[in-house]
């Protein structure tokens, strides 16, 4: 009888522990943020207000990677991915720039937004996918900027 009464003592005492674990999902993000580090990609949380057409609706808050831009003028633009492959502006007219498009063509399905402003050029991702995903989106926006 002690031995149990020791044994469920235990088993409260180190259930917390099991909490501190990360899931499965929360592993493969660190993964993939780790091998975005160490190809050079500067990622960060950031907080977004989608707009209301798009949908399903991104989460709050995404990770965006991000890269300078080159040049005295750069060209400022942003898009969503309305749906897989289908790019369009803030007022869902759908991107016609050739050069934009063949870009986006090697995005995953799960990338949001992309964003050019006046000093970097950001991708907001789901980060769902291998770490093959990351090359592209490192390509992508070395192209792009």
């Amino acid at each position: 009888m002690t031995v149990w009464i020791v044994v469920s003592i235990l088993v409260v005492v180190l259930s917390p522990l099991a909490w501190l674990r990360p899931s499965r999902r929360q592993s493969g993000r660190m993964v993939l943020r780790m091998e975005a580090r160490r190809m050079g990609l500067a990622m960060q949380l950031a907080n977004q207000e989608w707009p209301h057409w798009l949908e399903p609706e991104p989460p709050g808050s995404c990770a965006q990677f991000h890269r300078p831009r080159r040049g005295t003028k750069p060209e400022v633009w942003c898009y969503w991915q309305s749906s897989p492959g289908i790019w369009v502006n803030q007022w869902r007219e759908e991107c016609a720039d050739e050069r934009l498009l063949a870009q986006f063509k090697k995005l995953p399905a799960n990338v949001y937004k992309v964003d050019a402003g006046a000093q970097m050029i950001a991708l907001y991702w789901g980060e769902k996918g291998e770490p093959e995903v990351l090359y592209a989106i490192d390509q992508v926006l070395k192209a792009l900027a």
